[in-house]
């Protein structure tokens, strides 16, 4: 996670594979719509990333899941196609006053600890806010510590050609 001492969210393109391998390769991001207003900029963030990078736009794919529960089963989904050289997920889950939080957050974990675990090829990146505050949540989906989905697109094209 972002913090004041280390920051994934600027672009260092000595760090990535060349335009051309990746103008070729398709990724597919499976957000979350509850939470938007941090969910919605860490897509964008991840996009920008993505095309920034050489990714053409026609070769990124984006669904719209209700809540970070279902993400999990997206990016299952999205991997059993083939085509993408990785999936993201984007989701944000924010503390309240019951248990709901921990088993939101430990179940998508686990779930995607397991899909990269049966992965023959198609990573899926873990892009989930899990704050304490709302506060927290901006700050690292558009504030003082980067873009959360900025890092999750980053990420991506770093597994995706991992044998470069």
């Amino acid at each position: 996670m972002a913090t004041k001492y280390q920051n994934l969210s600027e672009y260092n393109a000595e760090l990535m594979p060349d335009k051309e391998t990746v103008s070729n390769q398709h990724y597919s991001i499976a957000v979350a719509d509850w939470n938007p207003k941090i969910t919605h900029t860490m897509l964008q963030g991840a996009i920008d990333t993505l095309v920034l990078v050489g990714v053409k736009e026609d070769n990124i794919n984006v669904v719209h899941v209700p809540g970070t529960f279902e993400l999990t089963f997206a990016a299952k989904q999205l991997m059993s196609s083939e085509k993408y050289n990785a999936i993201i997920v984007l989701g944000c889950v924010i503390q309240g006053d019951t248990p709901h939080f921990d088993y939101v957050c430990q179940s998508v974990t686990s779930g995607i600890t397991e899909l990269n675990l049966r992965a023959n090829s198609c990573p899926v990146i873990f892009g989930v806010l899990t704050t304490n505050t709302l506060q927290q949540a901006l700050d690292r989906s558009s504030g003082i510590h980067g873009n959360k989905g900025v890092e999750a697109a980053t990420t991506a094209i770093k597994m995706a050609n991992i044998l470069w």
